[in-house]
């Protein structure tokens, strides 16, 4: 505010302070995307926040068991979240199986249980998929003329019992009024618009919708990137809402055209993509199938494969073997939730700066590497050459990830990208930038300005560089901020722009430590 002097005196004007400080950015906001519950998500291809595994469950219906739809995504937030991430977005899809003759939409499957004395009867409908885990509802305990009875729904090792289910004209005591909305397997409702008078001691097990010949089952590609737009990865989708997020997941995804369209999402949102490999790919070649050398560069011929690569990427093999919440079998599962559950640790213990890897990294909830994942020292050394971060189990430690190099690793081109810490701290570096300095726009575009952003960058910078987050041993060899007449024109004012230079220093992790051993000849021994 101006001073308007009247009086011979002293006047007392409050400036308000140019400099702006800057907050940095999360480093470890994970995103899924993937198949959820095929009978329990309420809204699909949108993105929700979650904050803990009960919050999955309330959201997209918790963890399900099938053959016919890939179950990846419940269980790579399961383990994320108990591998020790705090924040994720989810967006669950809808599962299509497709036909040569168009698309078949999986559905719960109905069994009609028929009154003996009347034209109606009760269906049951399974709110699970039942091609894996059978689901079997046990009418008991008929009584008064069989207008009264117990039902009895068993899934796996879940049990849920209804007694006093009344048939006749609606009440309180109907099936539907006492089971829907209360049950977590199955629905009931009238059959022909009718229940009957009575009902006959039986059990039926549930089976899920017949499915067309030929049909085909795991990722629908079409079900990720749509060919008329709209898809998850698209712009302006839920997704891409997201102000922001750092890690991106597709769990189990090896299809070219899902993994390349998330990898340009990730770039673009200047998030890091954590890729799964092939679930039956073994560490060491053999004629079939393909192992993940081969996958990841294409040679295995006709029928080989080559990631498609990006710096925003790192790849990370083999499955874990995990104890399945559902059947309660030991499976495999792929390893990018528990990795991404390990770099939030990570992040939250040491900083983005530190490689998420070695001895600390402990995977929790594995029993280790599957079998054809178990590798030696020489074996690792090939696959991490060609960009693979392997998951080892080591005596006394348990399951660690042993790799941090992103999937362009051996390229020299990015050679500033080779590993994963440097380019996280990069991006990490840009989204706190890109959020802290939008009060810059419309300022006046001169020295001023200039000074003030100078000032912001450096304050954050310098702490960084406190916190060992930088290489060199000062400030200035560890950082350098530019925003003056030598990086901004008069052309440049006159187009309204300002432009600003940060360069850093980064920390690389210790990745070979070799140790020299030499014997020191003729010394007497005091």
């Amino acid at each position: 505010m101006s001073v308007s002097p009247s009086y011979p005196g002293i006047y007392i004007q409050e400036v308000p302070s140019s400099s702006h400080a800057i907050v940095p950015a999360p480093t470890s906001i994970a995103a899924f995307v993937g198949y959820s519950h095929p009978f329990k998500t309420p809204v699909v291809n949108q993105a929700i926040r979650l904050f803990s595994f009960a919050d999955y469950v309330a959201n997209f219906g918790g963890l399900f068991a099938s053959g016919l739809i890939d179950a990846s995504l419940p269980r790579a937030v399961y383990q994320f979240f108990l591998n020790g991430g705090s924040t994720a977005y989810v967006v669950g899809l809808a599962p299509g199986l497709v036909t040569s003759g168009g698309t078949v939409r999986f559905g719960a499957g109905g069994v009609q249980f028929t009154g003996a004395t009347s034209s109606g009867g009760v269906t049951f409908t399974a709110l699970e998929p039942t091609d894996v885990i059978p689901m079997t509802v046990n009418v008991t305990n008929v009584r008064n003329a069989g207008a009264t009875f117990d039902a009895v729904i068993t899934y796996g090792s879940r049990v849920e019992t209804f007694r006093g289910l009344q048939l006749g004209a609606a009440n309180a005591s109907s099936p539907d009024k006492v089971i829907n909305g209360v049950s977590a397997l199955v629905t009931a409702a009238p059959t022909a618009a009718a229940y009957g008078a009575s009902i006959s001691k039986q059990s039926v097990s549930l089976t899920y919708n017949a499915v067309a010949a030929g049909v085909v089952t795991g990722f629908i590609p079409g079900d990720f990137v749509p060919s008329s737009g709209g898809g998850v990865f698209d712009a302006n989708s839920s997704l891409d809402n997201v102000e922001i997020f750092n890690l991106l997941i597709v769990p189990g995804v090896t299809d070219n055209l899902i993994v390349s369209a998330a990898l340009a999402f990730a770039e673009r949102k200047r998030a890091f993509a954590i890729v799964d490999p092939p679930p039956q790919a073994p560490a060491v070649g053999i004629a079939a199938p393909l192992s993940i050398q081969e996958w990841m560069t294409g040679l295995g011929g006709s029928s080989g494969y080559s990631l498609p690569r990006s710096q925003n990427a790192a790849l990370y093999f083999p499955y874990l073997n995990s104890t399945d919440p559902v059947t309660g079998r030991v499976i495999p599962m792929p390893p990018s939730g528990f990795v991404a559950g390990v770099y939030a640790a990570t992040d939250a213990s040491r900083g983005v700066w530190k490689a998420p890897a070695g001895l600390a990294t402990t995977v929790l909830n594995t029993s280790g590497p599957v079998p054809s994942g178990v590798m030696n020292d020489p074996q690792q050394g090939v696959l991490n050459l060609d960009s693979v971060n392997c998951l080892r189990t080591f005596s006394g430690i348990g399951t660690v990830v042993w790799g941090a190099r992103t999937t362009v690793a051996n390229n020299q081109a990015f050679a500033q990208s080779m590993y994963v810490p440097v380019r996280r701290m990069t991006l990490f570096i840009e989204q706190t930038l890109l959020a802290n300095l939008r009060w810059v726009v419309f300022e006046p575009n001169d020295e001023p300005l200039w000074a003030a952003i100078r000032s912001s960058i450096e304050a954050f910078m310098l702490s960084l560089f406190r916190q060992g987050a930088l290489q060199g041993a000062t400030p200035s060899q560890a950082f350098q901020v530019k925003c003056d007449a030598t990086t901004t024109t008069p052309t440049d004012q006159l187009n309204g722009i300002v432009n600003i230079v940060v360069a850093f220093a980064p920390l690389k992790p210790a990745e070979f430590v070799i140790v020299q051993i030499a014997q020191l000849a003729g010394q007497t021994a005091t």
